[in-house]
């Protein structure tokens, strides 16, 4: 008995060492804030040409929604200075590697063209990996899922940051933004409609009218599932 109580009291600190921290939102939320000190939900770290932090070259317009949690923007194709291709893709894998380096966990790439051809698990390091997502952020009856993920993220099954994109960074992921900000930061319809527009950077022209009916038409879920405490609103929802 003894032989084996000695054992186990030299294994103990290696066994220790291979747990896990707990989450702590509160601390990935300092993090992130550090990371990316940007004052409000319209500057950002990446230019609508993906220029701006180099360590999230492959982006563009890249903005925070909720702090330490989701950040939203497009994906630099157009522009980009390495591999240059058509606008309509989804995010290049300089992009999805440079994202899983600074911690993010996820991707969600808001239209289906070309997804298929693009690496679904993206791995930087001996533990860090970034799975890649697809969801059409503007066909309805997909709102719940999108705010599902988020949700997961926020209470930390998921630990680390998610990055929702679409082409621009304007459109698709600008309506993903806004129902974010209405679930989790309690926005009324008028304000989210004011901020997608204002993170369209001045394209938001009538063939868009149909996603601007869609954020003033938005509806809070009241799903117990989808609710977070007043603690974890005031950590990640922008002043």
């Amino acid at each position: 008995m003894t032989k084996y109580l000695i054992l186990f009291l030299i294994s103990w600190p290696a066994l220790a060492n291979n747990t896990k921290p707990a989450f702590s939102l509160k601390l990935q939320v300092d993090k992130y804030k550090k990371l990316y000190p940007l004052e409000d939900v319209y500057n950002k770290q990446t230019d609508n040409k993906g220029n701006g932090n180099g360590d999230l070259y492959g982006t563009r317009n890249f903005r925070v929604v909720l702090n330490g949690v989701y950040y939203r923007g497009g994906a630099n194709n157009k522009f980009n200075k390495h591999t240059k291709k058509d606008n309509q893709n989804p995010l290049p894998h300089e992009g999805l590697e440079n994202l899983c380096k600074q911690g993010f966990s996820e991707a969600m790439y808001f239209y289906k063209d070309n997804y298929d051809e693009s690496e679904k698990i993206i791995s930087c390091g001996k533990e860090q990996k970034l799975e890649y997502l697809q969801l059409a952020s503007l066909k309805s009856g997909n709102e719940k899922a999108l705010l599902t993920q988020v949700h997961k993220h926020i209470k930390g099954e998921i630990p680390g940051p998610m990055y929702g994109h679409c082409w621009n960074g304007w459109h698709a992921s600008g309506y993903a933004a806004a129902i974010n900000l209405m679930q989790f930061c309690g926005w009324d319809n008028k304000k989210a409609l004011a901020y997608w527009r204002k993170n369209t950077d001045g394209n938001d022209t009538k063939e868009y009218k149909s996603v601007m009916a869609k954020v003033e038409k938005f509806k809070r879920f009241d799903d117990k599932d989808l609710q977070i405490t007043d603690e974890e609103k005031n950590l990640i929802c922008p002043e």
